[in-house]
């Protein structure tokens, strides 16, 4: 799928961004892949493990905000994987116009920018806090699937398509609750904003392995949902401080005790496969596409709530994922 193309992707010196370079390196043979992100140290970092000298890299500055940079990059460009956000709940709730511009705004250069240089697909990342969003993280990226969606709707050519991935909590990724109570454990008690507290949890290898999937997959209007577990905040701390004492401290602002994949509202437009959801456009025009794909339709009243999963991570479990962090 990824032999003799070209692929970039937004945020790419984030821990999908590196994560993801290593697996296309290792699995196929990309004509170029382009690391298009702000912070120069991180580049200059990641440089030295994929240098371009051996592996056929290109590192770009720039914003996503930066329109005019963006046509520069996407010059050429077959695939875009959209990583880049601000996506830190707290941050968001008291830089709230820097998460539009970046976010939304940046959201909206891609789209038009793509569309413009004739990318052929694009894929967005989402998060579990787009669905039923309560906090301005949430609202962004809501706003910012939406784009994306509607996206397909104004091309007015063959490319490019738009495709979106939501998933849950990123094991170990960072500014998540696992690398914060790893940090905490060496004062000898956990934080816990709620003890009813439910999130889903996927791998980062698992992530950026369904996103590659779903490149391959999409047809463009759609929304990815992997099925994944979910956990208790309280099993978390028990499988990385058992030894620690608990804390309550209350929820911050913006946050859900439980987070939702796929709310009720949308279960009408929902369909099932054996290892994931796909949300399909709501524009009946789209239909054509999703025909023939071999899934089946949810409840009328489903809904993919993580404090209602039907599969749960153990402690065990969770403590195998992050041993090597």
């Amino acid at each position: 799928m990824l032999n003799d193309k070209t692929i970039l992707i937004t945020g790419g010196t984030g821990s999908f961004g590196k994560k993801a370079t290593g697996t296309i390196l290792r699995n196929y043979k990309p004509k170029k892949l382009i690391i298009f992100s702000r912070d120069e140290l991180k580049q200059y970092e990641m440089n030295q493990i994929y240098h371009v000298d051996k592996y056929p890299m290109r590192y770009f500055i720039g914003d996503v905000r930066d329109k005019e940079r963006l046509y520069r990059a996407f010059h050429d460009v077959d695939y875009v994987i959209h990583a880049a956000a601000l996506k830190q709940v707290p941050v968001a709730e008291y830089n709230p116009f820097e998460s539009v511009k970046t976010n939304i705004i940046g959201a909206q250069n891609i789209i038009d920018v793509a569309i413009d240089q004739k990318v052929e697909k694009v894929i967005a990342l989402s998060t579990d806090k787009a669905a039923n969003p309560i906090n301005l993280y949430g609202a962004t990226k809501l706003c910012s699937d939406k784009l994306f969606i509607a996206g397909n709707s104004y091309v007015g050519d063959v490319y490019p398509t738009f495709s979106v991935v939501r998933y849950g909590n990123v094991v170990g990724s960072r500014g998540s609750v696992i690398p914060f109570f790893i940090e905490k454990k060496r004062t000898g008690v956990l934080p816990i904003t709620d003890a009813q507290m439910t999130r889903f949890m996927i791998t980062l290898e698992k992530g950026v392995d369904f996103v590659l999937k779903c490149l391959d997959r999409m047809v463009g209007g759609e929304i990815f949902v992997p099925k994944i577990p979910s956990i208790n905040i309280m099993d978390v701390a028990k499988a990385i401080g058992p030894e620690c004492r608990t804390e309550i401290v209350g929820i911050r602002p913006g946050e859900k005790k439980h987070e939702i994949m796929i709310p009720k509202e949308e279960a009408r437009n929902t369909v099932e496969f054996d290892d994931f959801f796909v949300i399909k456009n709501a524009f009946r025009f789209f239909e054509e596409r999703f025909k023939h794909d071999g899934s089946k339709s949810v409840a009328e009243d489903f809904e993919y709530c993580s404090g209602t999963n039907s599969w749960w991570l153990t402690v065990k479990e969770l403590q195998e994922m992050i041993k090597n962090l």
